[in-house]
């Protein structure tokens, strides 16, 4: 932290109090519709990682990925990120065309994509077992990363506050 001064005078106004609080709000609107496209990334790399090391793992003569329990965990990170990626997708195009309902999408979208990366890069460390923690394998260093985007921006919970002052609706207790 600093503390900056300059002469009086040497400076030029860009924008009254109102007009720069609405350019950092629509800024904030922006990074959070973008960051939901990072996290889905995030999601996609770690099943897609999961699935490949699931099916090259084998235990019991037999590759890992084929064992019921996992396959179930997969199947439900799959659907998780189908609806992922209609979120962000639909944060973006929101933020691209202008949309009133931008932030409202925009939330939704964060307050859901950032459960499902965090999930997603849990479960690929879980699934690749001792290899996933070790320097030799990027799933804890995605996992940190899913963690950090999961408040970067306001948490879920801010998000679902957002989501419900946008509806008209008591914020969850």
């Amino acid at each position: 932290l600093a503390r900056v001064t300059t002469p009086a005078g040497s400076g030029t106004r860009l924008a009254g109090p109102e007009a720069g609080r609405a350019a950092v709000r629509r800024g904030l609107l922006a990074g959070a519709g973008l960051l939901a496209s990072e996290q889905l990334g995030l999601a996609e790399w770690c099943l897609e990682e999961t699935v490949r090391h699931t099916r090259e793992r084998h235990q019991f003569n037999r590759p890992v990925g084929s064992f019921q329990a996992l396959k179930h965990r997969m199947a439900q990170l799959w659907l998780d990120l189908v609806g992922a990626r209609a979120a962000a997708r639909a944060a973006a195009d929101a933020l691209a065309t202008g949309s009133e309902d931008a932030p409202l999408i925009v939330a939704v979208a964060q307050a859901y994509c950032s459960k499902v990366a965090v999930r997603a890069a849990e479960e690929c460390v879980q699934l690749h077992g001792g290899i996933g923690m070790t320097w030799e394998h990027p799933a804890h260093l995605v996992l940190k990363r899913a963690k950090s985007d999961q408040i970067a921006l306001g948490s879920a919970g801010r998000h679902q506050d957002a989501i419900a002052a946008l509806v008209g609706l008591a914020p969850p207790l």
